[in-house]
């Protein structure tokens, strides 16, 4: 929810000169402002991990996979996780780019893992635009339905609806197009009001829940032993993953910080308030609602909690919280992620459409586009599962497995980049190749793991999140669609990325938008 810092002007032509269909012009990336710090990191991180979505949403898809046993999975999940953080910590040190896995793992691992670092975390990204439009359709209907208005032209507006939810939520998706592409940003003071609100009203809701919840706490919830299989185990991992997808966005502007560290810092800080706040949050629902009241609820367990807390208008306060993120998130969303394939056309590793900058607006219009009306049809494609809470574990599981895949990746191209530091003594040793390699291995294992319990529970395929083959047929297409586009881009496109393994860095690229950011 943190605009992004201005870039200085650069000398030669701008990016909106450019004729439209054409590649940007080459140039070097310009020097950022150094004007960022420590809190300033923090509040980024926790702008892009939409902590409050990811609660939201979440709790009731771990739950309807491992049980009263989320505080135990997001305990564990952040030690791997924690271990990525020292990689993105050192590779940023090396090498400031933005934690664009893109460039550091063609480096250290060859162009090919390196394109498919780049690739899924795009897809993922995506996706997230998907599947969040039809949770911000959602909340929308909730509201609806509390007003009085439950149909419109015969149509139920039911809020557990797929279908219903997506519609709604394609015309909020919509809204933040044109705001992305017009270059029309909420100013900073506004962005960093609705993040306040959004955890203040978490915090005392959650802090309310825990005080008043009439379910029995137990010691057993930290206990991951009593998951039912390994499978359970690895799934709930990967979902724990997805809670604390968006951290390292606080790695990422070490350009633009005034210390060499204050990113790494404030990314450690974030990190640690995000495990205090999921773990507070987790108990904080089991103590309030039992578990088929948290599988039932779903992706409306927040809203849930509030209506069982406290009457209106206050109980509407986490709702309202709730629009707010996913929202936010989405609008967060849209103008990194065409950025990114930005990058990559300019290494020609993508296509000539993503270089294309809008003369007047000054942004990647036309990707933003593109990426806009995928997302649009991967919702539309959603409506096919009923259910809203299935469709949102389908895609927070797929996103979860492509996300622990980046992550794994570059763990490793850190290990094998610093290689030369276990000559250096024991502790340099660990934390430059051990943390980062042993890491990046379990998060690779965990998904290695659960594609093959999902490769063999079933002997078909269905529309639902308890059939295997469904479950991973969405990470395995986005994998091998990969794999498709790095082909192309080598032997059809010839690109240089190929050769060098050197791509772009999406954020060191300065727009005319760059100029006008507030």
């Amino acid at each position: 929810m943190s605009s992004t810092p201005e870039h200085t002007a650069p000398k030669q032509t701008a990016p909106g000169q450019a004729t439209p269909g054409r590649p940007v012009p080459e140039r070097p990336p310009t020097e950022l402002r150094r004007s960022l710090g420590v809190l300033d990191g923090v509040a980024i991180a926790a702008s892009s991990t939409a902590a409050t979505t990811s609660i939201a949403i979440g709790m009731g898809a771990v739950g309807t996979i491992v049980g009263l046993q989320a505080p135990a999975l997001l305990l564990l999940a952040f030690l791997p996780v924690l271990g990525i953080a020292t990689a993105f910590a050192r590779l940023n040190r090396s090498e400031p780019n933005c934690g664009n896995g893109y460039t550091w793992v063609g480096k250290s691992l060859g162009p090919w893992p390196g394109f498919l670092a780049g690739w899924v975390t795009l897809v993922g990204s995506v996706i997230f635009l998907g599947y969040t439009s039809a949770v911000t359709g959602s909340v929308v209907l909730i509201f609806a339905d509390k007003a009085g208005l439950d149909s419109v032209a015969g149509i139920a507006l039911d809020p557990t609806s797929t279908a219903a939810s997506t519609v709604v939520g394609l015309v909020v998706l919509a809204g933040v197009t044109v705001l992305a592409i017009t270059g029309v940003r909420a100013a900073t003071r506004l962005q960093f009001g609705l993040l306040v609100f959004e955890y203040a009203v978490l915090l005392v809701f959650c802090t309310w829940a825990l005080v008043t919840g009439h379910q029995d706490f137990s010691w057993s919830w930290f206990n991951p032993f009593e998951i039912s299989s390994g499978t359970a185990f690895a799934q709930g991992m990967v979902l724990a993953v997805f809670f604390f997808w968006g951290w390292d966005a606080a790695f990422s502007v070490t350009e633009e910080t005034r210390g060499s560290g204050d990113s790494a810092r404030g990314g450690f800080i974030a990190l640690f308030a995000m495990l205090g706040l999921f773990l507070f949050a987790s108990v904080a629902f089991q103590r309030e609602m039992s578990l088929p009241e948290l599988i039932a609820n779903g992706p409306q367990a927040l809203p849930y909690l509030g209506a069982e807390l406290a009457a209106e208008p206050w109980a509407s306060l986490p709702l309202l919280a709730l629009m707010f993120s996913a929202v936010a998130s989405v609008q967060s969303s849209v103008i990194p992620t065409a950025r990114g394939l930005l990058a990559m056309g300019r290494d020609r590793t993508m296509g000539p459409v993503w270089t294309r900058i809008h003369p007047t607006y000054g942004t990647p219009a036309a990707g933003t586009l593109v990426v806009m009306s995928i997302a649009t049809a991967i919702a539309l494609l959603a409506m096919a599962i009923p259910k809203l809470s299935d469709m949102l574990l389908a895609a927070v599981n797929a996103i979860g497995l492509v996300v622990a895949l980046y992550y794994g990746l570059t763990a490793l191209a850190c290990a094998v980049r610093f290689r030369a530091a276990r000559h250096e003594g024991p502790r340099e040793a660990l934390l430059a190749v051990g943390v980062p390699a042993v890491s990046g291995l379990i998060l690779l294992g965990l998904g290695g793991y659960l594609a093959y319990s999902y490769a063999t529970m079933s002997d078909h395929i269905e529309l639902s999140p308890d059939n295997g083959w469904f479950m991973l047929s969405l990470p395995a297409t986005i994998v091998l669609s990969g794999l498709v586009m790095a082909a192309v881009a080598k032997y059809v496109r010839r690109s240089p990325y190929f050769t060098t393994g050197r791509g772009t860095d999406a954020d060191a690229l300065s727009l005319p938008m760059d100029r006008t950011a507030v």
